[in-house]
C-alpha cells in the first residue's frame, strides 16, 4: 500500500510516541536499585529479574523498582 492511500481510522495508532516506550511501558533499563518500600532497604537491581519477584533481605516485604518510588 502506497503511503498516500492509507484509510484513516485502520491503522494500530502507535506511531509518534503512541506505543509503549521505555519507562511508560515499565522497562527502567539495566540498571538502579530495588527498594523495599516497607523499610527502605536498597538493594542493586539485577538485569532480567523484575524487583517485585524479590523479597527484602531485611523485612521479607515485597522489593519495587526505585524509580516508581519517585513518583
Amino acid at each position: 500500500m502506497e503511503r498516500g492511500n492509507r484509510i484513516p481510522g485502520q491503522g494500530k495508532g502507535l506511531g509518534r510516541g503512541g506505543g509503549q516506550g521505555r519507562n511508560k511501558g515499565g522497562a527502567f533499563g539495566p540498571g538502579g536499585y530495588c527498594v523495599c518500600a516497607k523499610c527502605g532497604k536498597k538493594v542493586p537491581h539485577e538485569q532480567g529479574v523484575k524487583c517485585t519477584m524479590l523479597k527484602c533481605p531485611d523485612c521479607g516485604h515485597t522489593m519495587i523498582r526505585e524509580e516508581l518510588l519517585k513518583k
